[in-house]
């Protein structure tokens, strides 16, 4: 593939598709649920992760340029504003910034493109918390 037909596609069809980014959520789920690293952001869940994966994997397929459905099916929707009432801080977003970025390091994604697929997620995750603490 040239770099031409690489700059037409979309992120999501760089990463993979729907299955790599499902692959790219279950890890972070899971990492999230099974270590203490993660422990103040898992106490901001609910018990049950389903709805979470399924959620959060429709998200990343349109916010990567893929199927829209994430979007369709929370008109008006953004992430700063579904986060608003949780009470994220600098540690919380740390520590989903860095769940995040090991998932998508531990996927077929390729290196360069998960950095900064990573790095934007970083930013978003980082601004909840910049907005939390101007909000307080």
């Amino acid at each position: 593939m040239t770099a031409a037909e690489q700059k037409q596609q979309a992120p999501y069809d760089l990463v993979g598709g729907a299955v790599v980014v499902r692959n790219i959520v279950d890890r972070f789920y899971d990492l999230m649920d099974q270590e203490d690293a993660y422990r103040e952001l898992r106490a901001l869940h609910a018990p049950e992760l389903g709805p979470m994966r399924v959620s959060l994997a429709g998200f990343l397929n349109a916010w990567l340029g893929g199927p829209r459905d994430w979007f369709d099916d929370h008109p008006g929707v953004c992430m700063m504003s579904a986060h608003a009432r949780l009470p994220i801080t600098g540690e919380t977003a740390d520590q989903w910034c860095d769940a995040m970025r090991r998932a998508i390091a531990d996927s077929t994604v390729d290196p360069a493109l998960g950095v900064k697929m990573a790095e934007a997620l970083s930013n978003m995750a980082q601004g909840m918390a910049a907005r939390a603490a101007s909000a307080a």
